[in-house]
């Protein structure tokens, strides 16, 4: 019995000897109850992406090879690894869909490639990655849609590249404003060093952010060099005057707005600033003070982020915001504010749109209400003619309180003309 077992034991580590892939390195690491399989490829020769890698393995790491470039779906068939390293080859290109599948992931590093773009729309693939490593690659630009895709990462060096400009998305995404952070603070790690910074608000911002207290960055090296212009030699951050930045200023085009029922409008706000300020609208309030009553229920979804909106910049501090608003209903009544914020500050204008029917658009101005007394009964009547207004008995009361006068006999009364006189 024992030696059938031992011969059992032998028989799998034959088979994992050989589903390893050649020039490479297969070991068992113990987690727990579990046995994690790890790859190891580091020889020169290799070229390309080993395509038959365990579909069990766990952490892959492919250093110091030749490979160029990382094509399409290369790591499919590994949807349980959660370690991917990838270091110091010669890697140029990724592919935006190279990392299909890799839900589980949890880092990612490319350090010391050949790198000058990143795909980091790819990073939707990865939905629980908290480790990405771009140290000492060649890029020189981050776009700002790359925030769209680093919510959840906690760990980015961006060291040792060539990086003069951080994006103002960037740093809405590591310091949010007051109000914005759900639940508690997320703390990231930053490598940001031993990059061609332009001595710009941005980089100033975030340096002297990470140096607060309760800060939600923490810088690998804090010694940052960045200079006034390409070519000039650098200094040390800490030391620069950066007056060039300034608190946002909002200039709405109008602060009231009457609009009919079915209309469409255009609210516009235009905002300064250095850096270039973002815009956002936001419905603050709703009312309208004709059916006041039903637009309170909804009330309680304000104040709510509008995203349907356009913005452009025309020139570096400037840019202007448009909300369009078709086919008006009572509901969009209200109180709208456009707010601007960049990393010197934050500022808002409101706009107060009023809805109103057409009927009540086009009607005149009342004018004071005023009683009108009632037409007093008339005195001289055709014959066989029955009063219309009967007095009611509480009329007949007043008028005995408050009996008419009585007329003179002798007093002269004015008939009216073409009225028959006695004979």
């Amino acid at each position: 019995m024992y030696l059938l077992g031992l011969i059992y034991i032998l028989q799998s580590h034959l088979l994992v000897v050989q589903s390893c892939p050649a020039q490479c390195a297969c070991t068992f690491g113990n987690s727990g109850a579990a046995a994690l399989r790890s790859v190891q490829c580091s020889d020169p020769r290799i070229s390309a992406i080993p395509t038959n890698v365990p579909a069990d393995t766990v952490k892959l790491r492919l250093e110091k090879t030749l490979i160029s470039r990382v094509p399409r779906a290369a790591f499919y068939n590994l949807s349980d690894l959660r370690f991917l390293w990838l270091t110091y080859n010669s890697i140029t290109a990724i592919h935006p869909s190279s990392f299909v599948n890799l839900k589980a992931l949890r880092e990612l590093r490319l350090d010391g490639n050949l790198l000058t773009s990143f795909p980091w729309e790819g990073l939707r693939d990865m939905p629980r990655l908290q480790t990405l490593g771009l140290h000492n690659n060649r890029l020189s630009s981050l776009p700002a849609h790359a925030a769209l895709f680093l919510p959840n990462i906690t760990y980015l060096d961006l060291s040792s590249n060539r990086l003069t400009i951080l994006p103002v998305e960037l740093l809405d995404l590591w310091f949010p404003l007051t109000g914005q952070q759900g639940g508690s603070v997320q703390r990231r790690i930053l490598g940001l060093h031993d990059n061609p910074w332009l001595c710009d608000c941005q980089i100033s911002m975030v340096m002297s952010l990470s140096m607060s207290l309760g800060s939600p960055i923490i810088l690998m090296d804090q010694l940052l060099l960045c200079r006034w212009s390409p070519g000039q030699s650098g200094v040390l951050l800490t030391q620069t005057e950066l007056s060039r930045c300034v608190r946002p200023s909002v200039q709405p085009a109008a602060t009231r707005v009457v609009s009919p029922l079915g209309s469409n409008v255009i609210l516009r706000c235009d905002a300064t600033g250095y850096p270039t300020p973002t815009l956002t609208w936001v419905k603050t309030s709703a009312y309208n003070d004709c059916c006041k009553q039903d637009i309170l229920k909804n009330s309680d979804q304000l104040p709510r982020n509008l995203e349907s909106f356009m913005q452009q910049s025309p020139q570096v501090g400037v840019r202007w915001s448009i909300i369009i608003l078709n086919g008006l209903s009572y509901e969009d009544a209200g109180e709208y504010r456009c707010q601007a914020r960049n990393m010197a500050g934050i500022s808002e204008a409101p706009i107060k749109l009023r809805v109103v029917g057409v009927s009540r658009l086009f009607r005149l101005p009342k004018k004071k209400s005023q009683k009108t007394p009632p037409k007093p009964p008339s005195k001289y009547r055709k014959p066989n003619q029955t009063p219309t207004n009967t007095p009611l008995v509480q009329d007949n009361q007043i008028l005995q309180k408050n009996p008419a006068p009585s007329i003179n006999k002798t007093q002269t009364i004015l008939l009216p003309k073409g009225f028959p006189k006695d004979k």
